[in-house]
């Protein structure tokens, strides 16, 4: 599969995750060209403010793979992680990232507090943005829309 068909199915979990009236955002866990895991978030669902797409995908395909590192895995998803995912991320070693939308309010990558260019970080994947952005930047703002 190619990344655009990663990212589709990352686009597929945060629409499933908007028909279940959560924030529309999904990511999929890759390694070795094969789907890992793959999920949206599910915060109101489970009550559990860490149950971020982000956070599913790397629990399940820790488990999985009964590894704590990830290191030749590669994550999509579709919004500009947070700082508690980019810290996850940075944990599990992942190789590389993939994301869709900036989030300029709430990400940690190229905005906000930029986690992975911080002394402190231990690991810092091979970033790439923009991946689908129009989509999931459509698919968030429209989810938006229909709140306020």
């Amino acid at each position: 599969m190619r990344r655009t068909d990663f990212m589709g199915l990352a686009l597929e979990q945060a629409q499933e995750a908007q028909k279940r009236g959560e924030v529309p955002i999904g990511a999929v866990l890759v390694c070795e060209g094969a789907v890992i895991a793959a999920a949206g978030n599910r915060t109101r669902e489970c009550s559990d403010p860490t149950a971020h797409a982000e956070m599913l995908v790397i629990r399940e395909a820790a488990a999985n793979l009964t590894a704590e590192r990830l290191c030749g895995c590669d994550l999509y998803v579709t919004l500009e992680p947070c700082t508690m995912c980019a810290a996850a991320i940075s944990f599990a070693r992942l190789r590389r990232l993939y994301f869709g939308a900036t989030d300029e309010k709430g990400g940690a990558v190229v905005s906000g507090v930029r986690f992975f260019s911080q002394p402190t970080c231990h690991h810092t994947p091979d970033i790439y943005s923009g991946l689908a952005e129009s989509e999931a930047s459509s698919l968030l703002k429209e989810f938006f829309r229909t709140r306020r």
